[in-house]
């Protein structure tokens, strides 16, 4: 059996053991940062085969064999080579064996055992989450908590007291204290007032080893600050205020401005004021400014310095916000009187009254007076009025004013024309600022009869040549542009010059109306077609107003069923075609119809002129155009050598139209031009320049005419076959036959004379 032997504190050099394995040796302690000159011994292995004769081999294997923790091989002694730190690791298991030091061979099982690192207490407490903020509101109760600080201590808890913390308070008493135990910061002092001070800075200390002496210590700072409470009134620096307003000022004007203090922050410093009493409260009012929080005084209604020259009011600020734990410290509101004295000001005139109506008779004459108006200067000076009338109101001039107010006529009214005149007068101070009140003056034109009354429609009657005696043939109304007065109606009656005649009577209906009434029969409009029946019209008015007005009665044929037919003197019937009309419409379509014929003619004349000038320019260019693409020498069918030679022949002779030339001569055939078959280009080329400038009407010396000839002599030569069969050249074409494919049909014609020959006299014949 193995057994391990544990260092215990005995005599110097004595080692106590047990050689039983019922003691309790898998455990061994090491102590933590342990600094002598020599390994640390942790234990003993020994093994009961062990004689001591050095056969016995001692291994150590685990957490840290070799490097931490090293064993003598022969006598199983253990020791620590380096300083161990608890923080760092508690413990290490290890496994001890005993082999044959000769063989390897075990001579013992693997005995597993732990070392253990005894703490000591090298760590100070630490405030992890330090500095630290706090709030507690003002006024707080003694031991109101305002927050709990931890610190934390490396050290093992679970042995001895390296890691048992105490707080204490090194900064900021009497205000604040802690608890030992649970670092709980709680109030120290009654009454901690915000407005006095409001931050505090605490320091708490952790010390360990249960705040013994030789006890480890960390620190931390908490700053505390105060919050608020309504616990201050509102309170008015001034106990009276003075403020001023001129009389001129209009409502809505600021008059001053006055402000509680609180010291207390946010809702609890709001101050709410009103107007709670004094002579002014009808004339000003009082509001709350949003963002200064001044009492805004302005005015509610006009003052007037000549009727009152001062005013009090008494005004209240008092907090919304109340807290009903500081009730008893109130009350939380203040009072405050505002004095206003009313500054006098330079004021327009007033007028007495707010407007003015007047009447005047119409047609009177000028310089009548209409009526008087009245504005008195209300200053203390009260300076004379000057009054004017605007000429804007009263554009036609009818009215003029006086120094004293008086309105009069410039000319007479027609009341017909304009019943009403609204003008307007303004009143100037003489001598002052020149600030002028106008005041609305209404004059009503009254009327007088002065218009004779009239018909009130046409006075035209149409009548039946065919009407019986007695018939009514009209009934005839009146008016009057003048006022009827009540009862006031018209009179009718016939002229004193037809009072008695033969042919018509009137009937006054005393109604405003009359009747007209036939007295005969056998009217004919052949003989007399129009009657004249003037009517005496009267208004009964004061004064009486009368007119003689003309009814025109008119005979016309009528039908069995009296319906009017003609009324002129010497009708006509017209014939039971067409109308007069109706024939005009149809003459006029007529002509409209011609006149778009013969212009459409002309259009179509005018239209023919310019395809013959482009004809006549098209063929004094003599360009002759073909839009296919030539095929070469072996194509003998594209191209027509005769048009070439004949151009004129193709698209006819037309006469040159720049120059009107003195004699007119005809192309002559003894020119010396070739024939139509000829080939020789070169002679048909100068032959045409032959007859181009001596004949007046082909085209002009500066006209281009493009042949595709190169002409005789070219240094370049000819490519074609034709030339090939008069120059009788000694050259050898066998060797097109060795060119490939795409130049057989060339070898074919150069190839042979003989073939060449016919080749090209076949060309020729083409």
């Amino acid at each position: 059996n193995m057994f391990l032997h544990r260092q215990r504190a005995g005599k110097e050099g004595q080692v106590l053991h047990r050689s039983k394995r019922g003691w309790v040796w898998n455990q061994f302690f090491v102590i933590e940062e342990y600094t002598g000159p020599d390994p640390v011994l942790v234990g003993r292995l020994h093994s009961d085969v062990d004689k001591g004769d050095g056969t016995i081999k001692y291994i150590l294997s685990g957490e840290g064999a070799g490097t931490i923790f090293v064993i003598d091989d022969k006598t199983g002694n253990i020791h620590a080579t380096k300083t161990l730190d608890r923080e760092e690791r508690a413990e290490y298991t290890l496994t001890a064996q005993a082999v044959a030091r000769n063989t390897n061979e075990p001579l013992e099982p693997p005995s597993e055992f732990i070392v253990k690192v005894q703490d000591i207490n090298d760590n100070p407490p630490e405030f992890l989450h330090g500095p630290y903020y706090a709030m507690v509101p003002e006024m707080s109760n003694v031991g109101t908590s305002v927050m709990q600080v931890t610190a934390t201590d490396a050290d093992d808890p679970t042995y001895g007291n390296s890691a048992r913390l105490v707080y204490s308070i090194l900064q900021g008493q009497p205000y604040f204290s802690v608890e030992p135990q649970t670092g709980i910061i709680r109030t120290a002092l009654p009454n901690m007032d915000r407005e006095a001070r409001q931050e505090y800075d605490v320091v708490i200390q952790a010390k360990d080893m249960g705040g013994h002496m030789g006890g480890l210590s960390g620190t931390t700072e908490v700053k505390i600050t105060l919050t608020d409470v309504n616990d201050n009134p509102p309170k008015f620096p001034q106990s009276v205020y003075s403020m001023s307003v001129s009389e001129d000022k209009v409502p809505g004007e600021e008059v001053g401005r006055l402000k509680a203090k609180d010291p207390d922050l946010g809702d609890n410093g709001l101050v709410n004021y009103r107007l709670i009493d004094g002579d002014g409260m009808n004339m000003f009012e009082i509001s709350t400014n949003s963002e200064t929080r001044e009492a805004v005084v302005k005015l509610k209604k006009q003052v007037d310095f000549e009727t009152k020259r001062s005013y009090t009011l008494k005004v209240e600020g008092s907090n919304p916000h109340i807290d009903s734990r500081f009730l008893a410290w109130g009350p939380y509101k203040d009072e405050a009187t505002i004095k206003i004295s009313v500054e006098d000001a330079d004021e327009p005139p007033v007028f007495v009254a707010p407007s003015y109506t007047f009447e005047v008779e119409e047609n009177v004459p000028q310089g009548t007076p209409v009526g008087r108006v009245h504005a008195k200067d209300t200053d203390v000076a009260n300076n004379p009025v000057r009054y004017l009338i605007p000429r804007y109101t009263d554009v036609d001039q009818f009215f003029s004013i006086s120094e004293d107010g008086l309105i009069t006529t410039n000319r007479p009214l027609d009341r017909e024309t304009q019943p009403w005149h609204n003008i307007s007068v303004s009143a100037t101070e003489i001598g002052g600022h020149h600030q002028d009140t106008k005041v609305r003056v209404n004059i009503k034109v009254k009327d007088v009869n002065d218009n004779p009354p009239e018909f009130a429609s046409d006075n035209e009657v149409f009548m039946c040549e065919t009407v019986t005696p007695g018939k009514l043939i009209q009934s005839v109304s009146a008016v009057d542009k003048d006022e009827m007065a009540h009862r006031q109606h018209f009179t009718f009656s016939l002229a004193p010059e037809v009072a008695h005649n033969q042919n018509f009577t009137l009937k006054d209906n005393r109604d405003g109306t009359a009747s007209i009434y036939v007295l005969r029969k056998g009217f004919n409009r052949l003989t007399q077609d129009v009657y004249f029946l003037p009517i005496e019209i009267n208004d009964n008015g004061f004064p009486s107003m009368s007119s003689t007005n003309t009814l025109t009665i008119k005979v016309c044929s009528c039908d069995s069923e009296d319906n009017i037919g003609s009324c002129h003197m010497a009708p006509h019937v017209l014939p039971a075609g067409l109308s007069t009309g109706a024939l005009i419409a149809i003459l006029a379509c007529i002509v409209i119809l011609l006149a778009i014929v013969v212009l459409f003619v002309a259009l179509r004349r005018q239209k023919k002129e310019p395809l013959i000038v482009f004809e006549e320019e098209d063929i004094r260019e003599n360009i002759i155009t073909y839009d296919d693409e030539g095929g070469g020498e072996e194509d003998t069918e594209a191209f027509d050598i005769a048009t070439l030679q004949n151009p004129d022949g193709a698209n006819g002779f037309l006469p040159r139209k720049d120059i009107k030339p003195e004699l007119q001569f005809p192309i002559r055939p003894g020119l010396g031009r070739p024939a139509a078959n000829s080939v020789d280009v070169d002679d048909f080329i100068k032959t045409r320049i032959a007859e181009a400038d001596s004949d007046p009407t082909a085209p002009p010396y500066d006209s281009i005419q493009i042949y595709g000839y190169e002409g005789r002599g070219s240094l370049a030569g000819s490519l074609s076959s034709l030339e090939s069969v008069t120059t009788e050249s000694d050259l050898d074409y066998d060797y097109l036959q060795s060119w490939g494919p795409r130049f057989r049909k060339l070898a074919d014609l150069y190839g042979t004379k003989d073939c060449s020959i016919y080749d090209a006299d076949d060309d020729e014949d083409s």
